[in-house]
């Protein structure tokens, strides 16, 4: 219990360290799930442990503290689970065909490993090793999008600047490419990646498939983002990407599945329960059709679709055609 309560003082001492505008009562309490008498317990341990420790709040309202830089010294090291994290993810990314993003992280690995002193370093890489080829990070097999080199970094730009991008996109079952000129808001990154964007004059967002994008230039005066939009808000209304109108999904599981089913996240506003023969329940609120057809066939005779009739009958209008075709 002593070293639980050590390792929890020295996380939080990390915490203190690692922001710059200072952490509050209210951060502790959130971040490591304690009531606020606790909380003010944990930072007093670190102010009793390190002189260093300081307010910078300002004067604020909310008091926050904060660990100067280099206070930690040796005490802090990087485990080998951490780094492999770090290492897997640009991996994954790598295998989603978004290679800007995945030297991002390989920068910041690399970044670590320098900081890293060479003794402990030669310790953690056996067990990184082990690691990186037990997650199967090291290669993704499957298909993946080849994106031009610098557009995601153009993207980015775009979005943080608030700059209007201007390109040719070839629309699915277009003959040809259209020239338009979008406003940025984000980035999602699903089975492909996609750029979540307003088309000029201002209209709904909507999504962009970023190998369908060609030829963009950024322009120079930037346009006002429009107040209330949220990005997480514009996602969740969807099951995977395709944006629709929102309707009511229910799912049931047979009982044999149901334990495994219960593990999944099919979407943020899902609610699950049993019946009395074991089955799983699943509801939730959201549009994408297809995409939720493409799902529940993966669970094969093991789900039904109760609700509603519609999704149902295009999810058997898929199966047959599929069956038509490879006839």
């Amino acid at each position: 219990m002593h070293y639980l309560k050590l390792e929890t003082i020295l996380r939080l001492a990390l915490a203190f360290q690692g922001t710059r505008e200072g952490l509050s009562l209210g951060d502790i309490q959130r971040d490591f799930e304690v009531g606020r008498r606790t909380a003010e317990r944990m930072r007093d341990a670190v102010a009793r442990v390190f002189p260093q420790f300081e307010r910078c709040d300002q004067g604020e309202r909310v008091r926050r503290w904060r660990l100067p830089q280099g206070t930690l010294g040796g005490l802090v090291a990087l485990g080998a689970e951490e780094l492999a994290s770090v290492e897997a993810a640009a991996a994954e990314w790598r295998g989603r065909g978004l290679d800007e993003r995945a030297a991002s992280l390989d920068s910041a690995a690399a970044k670590l490993r320098a900081m890293t002193r060479p003794e402990h370093l030669r310790r953690v890489e056996p067990d990184l090793e082990v690691l990186m080829e037990a997650e199967g990070s090291a290669l993704r097999p499957g298909p993946r999008p080849n994106l031009p080199d610098g557009q995601l970094g153009q993207l980015r730009r775009a979005i943080l600047a608030c700059l209007p991008i201007t390109m040719a996109y070839r629309s699915r079952g277009a003959p040809e490419p259209a020239r338009v000129t979008v406003h940025p808001y984000g980035l999602l990154y699903g089975s492909r990646p996609l750029l979540v964007a307003a088309p000029e004059p201002w209209h709904e967002p909507r999504l962009y498939r970023l190998d369908r994008m060609n030829g963009f230039e950024l322009g120079n005066i930037p346009f006002v983002r429009r107040r209330g939009f949220s990005l997480t808000e514009f996602a969740s209304r969807a099951f995977g990407t395709f944006q629709e109108e929102p309707f009511e999904v229910v799912l049931r599981f047979a009982s044999d599945t149901a334990d495994e089913a219960a593990q999944w996240r099919f979407h943020p506003t899902q609610a699950m329960e049993r019946d009395e023969t074991g089955r799983l329940i699943v509801r939730f609120q959201a549009g994408g059709a297809q995409e939720m057809c493409w799902h529940v066939f993966t669970w094969g005779r093991s789900v039904e679709v109760i609700s509603p009739d519609g999704l149902r009958e295009q999810l058997r209008e898929m199966l047959s055609a599929a069956l038509r075709h490879h006839v």
